[in-house]
């Protein structure tokens, strides 16, 4: 029995017979039979039902001339319905309901479905334009794209994500809320079987698997001229317009963040991030795209999590895990079993996964942020990359593990020889990194940030891996001359930057070492960058607390604070490896049972994350000097100062030059007839946005930094 609500309080009942539909009572409360007069007007318009004692209107507002050619079966409840149009672009269309079929559905008020074949089990908002759609219907077993299971079903009708690896074993499962972060946590941890459990349980929490399921089709959405809509949960705003086929799929949307879906896509089990679009032939499977991305022109995403910020054309991605702001745009590339950690770049193609070195496809390759291979490049799986990354075009016949940061890495034509170019984009392409956080956080249109994105090149994740590269050039440098004594090397490495030493890494390549080019000058740029970074965390911390000079009295503050020397890149948020530990046993202990709650949690590390920069720049400083920050004495103060100040001035200086040079090259005019037609095109030096600012940005960090250090 079904009960219907009248605002004057007064109650009716309605038997509602073999309904395959699940109704609240809510769905009633403005609502009424529909009466033997308006049926009798339908029945004019030539409509049709199986039992018009199913049929429920608004109780108020209800014109029964605007349903023509319509044919009712099971549960219909209608919202209001008057004269009024519903425009979207060039779409106009009058509200009301033409030339279409409606099964066991809720219909908002102020609707326009014209043209619907086939509509089952849904429940449409308000205002919205439903045309020219061939097939709409829900099963009550649906998921919406997230993998839990209903109620009495077996397991192997899960939908997992196989992210990374192809072997399936680092599958994870899909739900609304899921971020980067949480695909990496679930995918990497894989050896800690009782968390696995505990993401698992989290993830079946996020629904109830006894409450059967019907469409949902969030109000002012617009779908039209699309063949199949099935189990399908569509957000507000949403536009969908030729697609082929949504099946099992939830499309987060709302006025602020509109999501998209264009002609000939086909998007089957999986979650579509808020303010994405997907748009000319593009195939997803088994996904989740993360909010304000861009899949377009034949693009397959398959079995994987691909993170915000991101945009994928014509290629193909195949069990991937993918972090904010990745980039791929050419048909000719491909992406397989990868873990490629944000600010990724893939160029036209690449075959990034096409080498397995087993007998089956168990391969991975993982790659930290800035990951960009260059041309026609191919790898063997298994390969890591430190971040920021510059691999020049090149087949790599052997297993990589390339641990500097920052560096270029590519083939000797003459010798076949790996040679690597530690701190490269420093030495010879920094305008390319200094505008790498302006750049991506200009691109970053997402009205709700939970997933938390480091953008700065130079962070926790990238300077542990550039302490790692200092001791790595001291030991190798040792060997290389012949002497235990790490002392030696150092003394050697500072004394000798322009020294033409080549160094041999056997932990770079399988089979044969890597060689390390211009180790001594990299060593020296390594060192700068880390002063930098640490002073600047350092006078940040300062200015959060009001202060413009160091001081012992701050200093004391900050040494009180939870020191963290070892970070993880966790979907592109940088967070303490101890705090994820601390997580985990949250999450085992029954303390941390859903995930709203881990997401809490990536929210207190980012409000904390300046403190621990600055600290980490404390541990940074000693380490360098060798020596406790309290035993620093003006002559430490004086070095560190003038070593920051250079490194300012040199990153714009380089920056500049390294712009500049695309003006000045004689190849690189010769598409232009002179030089005024060349400025017509492409301006000059002097009137890039990006220069200006970050000289403005040079200028006030040198001032503030005069004022910082005691003299």
């Amino acid at each position: 029995m079904a009960k219907v609500f009248f605002d004057d309080g007064s109650e009716e009942f309605h038997e509602i017979i073999n309904s395959e539909h699940v109704f609240d009572e809510s769905m009633f409360r403005s609502s009424r039979p529909i009466t033997d007069d308006e049926i009798a007007v339908l029945k004019k318009n030539g409509c049709r039902c199986t039992d018009w004692g199913k049929v429920f209107v608004h109780k108020l507002d209800f014109n029964p001339e605007l349903i023509c050619s319509v044919e009712f079966s099971g549960t219909v409840v209608l919202g209001r319905l008057r004269k009024a149009f519903l425009r979207h672009h060039d779409l106009t269309l009058e509200c009301g309901i033409y030339d279409s079929m409606l099964r066991n559905c809720v219909i908002g008020d102020h609707c326009a479905i014209r043209n619907v074949r086939y509509l089952e089990n849904y429940k449409i908002g308000d205002s919205v334009m439903l045309f020219n759609i061939n097939e709409m219907s829900c099963t009550h077993h649906s998921k919406f794209g997230c993998g839990v299971l209903k109620k009495g079903e077996n397991e192997n009708v899960r939908v997992n994500i196989a992210v990374c690896n192809e072997n399936e074993q680092r599958s994870v499962l899909a739900f609304e809320s899921m971020i980067t972060a949480d695909a990496f946590l679930w995918s990497k941890y894989r050896d800690d079987t009782k968390l696995m459990d505990c993401f698992k349980a989290m993830t079946e929490a996020e629904h109830d698997p006894a409450i059967p399921t019907y469409g949902i089709v969030g109000s002012n959405a617009v779908i039209k001229n699309t063949l199949l809509i099935k189990d399908a949960k569509i957000g507000d705003f949403a536009y969908i317009k030729g697609a082929l086929k949504l099946k099992n799929i939830t499309v987060l949307s709302n006025i602020d963040e509109v999501s998209q879906i264009g002609e000939g896509v086909e998007m089957v089990n999986g979650i579509l991030g808020y303010g994405s679009k997907v748009f000319y032939q593009a195939v997803a499977v088994r996904f989740v795209i993360g909010r304000n991305c861009q899949l377009k022109y034949g693009a397959r995403l398959i079995n994987s999590v691909l993170g915000d910020n991101s945009t994928v054309s014509c290629c193909e991605l195949l069990s991937n895990l993918i972090f904010p702001f990745h980039e791929q745009h050419h048909n000719s590339s491909f992406l397989i079993a990868t873990t490629i950690m944000g600010q990724s770049n893939i160029a036209a193609g690449a075959t990034i996964g096409s080498n397995h070195n087993s007998r089956s496809p168990d391969g991975e390759i993982i790659a930290g942020r800035g990951f960009w291979p260059g041309l026609c490049s191919d790898f063997k799986h298994s390969s890591r990359f430190a971040s920021f990354c510059l691999i020049s075009k090149g087949s790599y016949q052997n297993e990589l593990n390339i641990t500097y940061p920052f560096s270029l890495i590519r083939i000797n034509n003459s010798t076949g020889e790996l040679n690597i170019t530690p701190a490269y984009w420093f030495l010879y392409n920094m305008f390319a990194i200094a505008r790498n956080n302006s750049k991506f956080l200009k691109r970053d249109k997402r009205q709700k940030i939970v997933q938390h994105i480091e953008t700065d090149p130079l962070a926790p994740d990238t300077i542990q891996e550039v302490l790692f590269s200092l001791d790595r050039i001291i030991e190798l440098t040792a060997r290389e001359l012949h002497s235990p004594n790490l002392q030696a090397a150092k003394n050697f490495l500072h004394q000798n930057p322009d020294s033409s030493i080549v160094l041999e890494d056997p932990r770079t390549q399988r089979k044969s070492p890597g060689k390390i080019l211009k180790a001594p000058l990299a060593y020296k740029e390594y060192r700068k960058i880390t002063k930098f970074f640490a002073v600047r965390s350092l006078i940040r911390y300062y200015q959060n607390c009001g202060e413009k000079k160091f001081t012992a009295k701050v200093l004391d503050e900050m040494q009180k604070l939870p020191l963290y020397t070892e970070w993880l890149n966790v979907g592109g948020q940088i967070i303490p490896a101890k705090l994820i530990d601390k997580l985990f046993s949250d999450i085992k202990s029954g303390k941390i049972k859903r995930w709203n709650e881990v997401h809490a949690f990536y929210d207190e590390c980012q409000k904390n994350y300046d403190n621990y920069k600055a600290r980490y720049g404390i541990f940074l400083l000693e380490t360098l000097y060798s020596k406790n920050i309290r035993e620093f004495g003006t002559e430490i103060y004086n070095d560190v100062k003038i070593d920051v100040m250079t490194v300012c001035e040199e990153m714009f200086n380089t920056a500049f030059t390294s712009r500049k040079r695309d003006y000045d090259d004689f190849f690189r005019a010769l598409p232009y007839r002179n030089n005024e037609e060349m400025t017509a095109v492409l301006g000059t030096v002097h009137e890039n946005q990006f220069l200006t600012e970050y000289k403005n940005q040079m200028e006030e960090f040198k001032k503030t930094l005069c004022q910082f250090f005691p003299d």
